[in-house]
This record gives C-alpha cells, sequence and structure tokens, in this order.
C-alpha cells in the first residue's frame, strides 16, 4: 500500500475522533458532524461520509504535495484548513456552523498530524540512526 494512501486512510478514519469523543461525552449525536458535512451537497449521513472521504483526499494530496512533514508541521496544516474548512466555507452553511467549534477544529489538527506526522523530516534518517549504521 501506497505511504500516501495509508496516511489517508488512517487521517480519515481517526481525525473525527475528537468530534466524536465529545458528542458521546455530551450525549450529543456523534453522526451530527457527519450530516453537516452531506448537507454541503444536499444530502445526510451517507452524502456526509463521501464528502468526508473526498476531503480527506483532497487535502491529503495537497499536504504531500507541498511536502509537510512532522508532527507540528501537520498541526499547523490542521489548523489552516480548520480555518478554511469551519470559518470560510462552513459560514455559509448553519449545520457547520451548528457544530461545537472546538472538537471540530481538534479534528482538522488531528487530521493534519495524522496526515503529516509519519512524514520524517527532511534530513532525519528513517528507519533507525544512521550513526550506528542501523
Amino acid at each position: 500500500m501506497l505511504p500516501s494512501f495509508r496516511r489517508f486512510l488512517v487521517a480519515a478514519l481517526l481525525s473525527g475522533v475528537p468530534s466524536t469523543a465529545h458528542a458521546l461525552a455530551t450525549r450529543d449525536d456523534p453522526l451530527r458532524a457527519t450530516r453537516a458535512a452531506g448537507s454541503l451537497v444536499g444530502g445526510g449521513a451517507g452524502a456526509g461520509v463521501v464528502v468526508h472521504l473526498a476531503v480527506s483526499a483532497w487535502w491529503t494530496f495537497v499536504l504531500t504535495r507541498l511536502g509537510v512533514r512532522g508532527v507540528v508541521g501537520g498541526a499547523v496544516a490542521g489548523l489552516l484548513i480548520a480555518a478554511l474548512d469551519l470559518e470560510v466555507i462552513g459560514r455559509h452553511n448553519a449545520q457547520i456552523q451548528a457544530l461545537p467549534r472546538v472538537p471540530q477544529w481538534l479534528d482538522h489538527v488531528a487530521f493534519g498530524v495524522l496526515v503529516a506526522g509519519g512524514r520524517p523530516r527532511r534530513g532525519r534518517p528513517v528507519g533507525g540512526d544512521a550513526r550506528r549504521g542501523s
């Protein structure tokens, strides 16, 4: 499996953990954010899954193409994506605006970290310490 496809799958599947945990802890509907994503294309939860996968694939491509690497780079990228997705695009959608902000921003940070965090920064050895020859 290609590393970027693996990062896409992991990020797409796990980046919603913060908002899902928040929804469960506050007894809110854990599919509310999924339905809000689906509302962008006039659908419900099923459409939301498709939107989430498409948007996740797009941002994985962008972060990979730009060479975003490391946990800090991924977190910063996630914050920038959240600003665009939630505050620029999302401000025109009542369902997205109604979502609790902090968990949604944390989802985006998690996404960036999951995509870029597994990519070593340039110049760092992969799979061992170059000084030891491992």
